[in-house]
């Protein structure tokens, strides 16, 4: 999945400051994107058939003092409208705000499931990062899946294991902020992989790349190949030097 969602909360964030610009090279090798109704509007082509994972929650940004005081800023009529694959909102365990975010995530499933649209819970941490280890996520995890979420996102930590195995639905792994290197991006989708999680949802670490599209194809081997971190830097070397690899479409029978 292909996290283009910052701007509800951080703006226009580095290298994302023109949506379509930073989408439409990579949406081909996306199996989701992660969006706002509002860049799903103005910067995806109409005609795409990449499924969709609409970010609903927010109502805070990067300057506030308290980034877990979020509402649901979307309705599910107006997802449907949009033909959206899944819902998507933030839970905030321990945060000020925490009551209101799990409620939110109660009351979004509950419409959901009436029309048959999955939910997907996100274990935000706001700006406490160190509250990213195997407890507290498997707190949060738990909790998310509890409460009705087909599936959550959340952080990769040491024992990951643990947060797998204490969560009934599928987990997909964050790719953060910006790793200083490509092989440590690697290596945390492979490791998230190997440890139990479904997918990875990643973004900076994509799109803030100098090659974004080598990067995404290289990730797709991981994910779905289970490509090691080697294997995975030689297809991201092999990709630059010849060029996208074209992803196979499916034959439309002549009339």
């Amino acid at each position: 999945m292909l996290a283009v969602d910052h701007g509800y909360f951080m703006g226009p964030t580095h290298k994302l400051e023109q949506p379509r610009k930073t989408i439409e090279p990579l949406i081909q090798y996306a199996d989701a994107l992660m969006l706002t109704r509002g860049v799903l509007r103005t910067s995806v082509d109409a005609k795409s058939d990449v499924p969709i994972v609409l970010r609903v929650s927010g109502g805070a940004s990067i300057v506030s003092k308290e980034l877990s005081n979020e509402a649901i800023t979307t309705s599910v009529r107006d997802a449907i409208r949009l033909s959206v694959s899944a819902l998507a909102l933030s839970i905030f365990v321990g945060s000020e705000h925490e009551h209101q975010t799990l409620t939110n995530l109660a009351k979004l499933v509950d419409e959901g499931e009436d029309y048959g649209i999955p939910v997907l819970a996100v274990t935000a941490v706001g700006k406490e990062l160190e509250k990213r280890d195997a407890r507290y996520l498997a707190l949060s995890c738990r909790i998310a899946a509890e409460l009705g979420a087909r599936l959550v996102k959340t952080y990769y930590c040491d024992e990951f294991s643990r947060v797998v195995q204490g969560c009934p639905v599928p987990l997909v792994v964050a790719g953060g902020p910006k790793l200083e290197t490509e092989l440590d991006a690697f290596q945390l989708a492979y490791d998230a992989i190997a440890e139990g999680a479904v997918g990875v949802d990643m973004g900076r670490n994509i799109w803030q790349s100098e090659h974004p599209v080598a990067m995404i194809q290289a990730v797709r081997e991981i994910v779905h190949e289970r490509a090691t971190v080697r294997e995975a830097k030689q297809a991201f070397d092999q990709y630059l030097k010849t060029g996208p690899k074209l992803l196979a479409k499916p034959t439309v029978p002549a009339n």
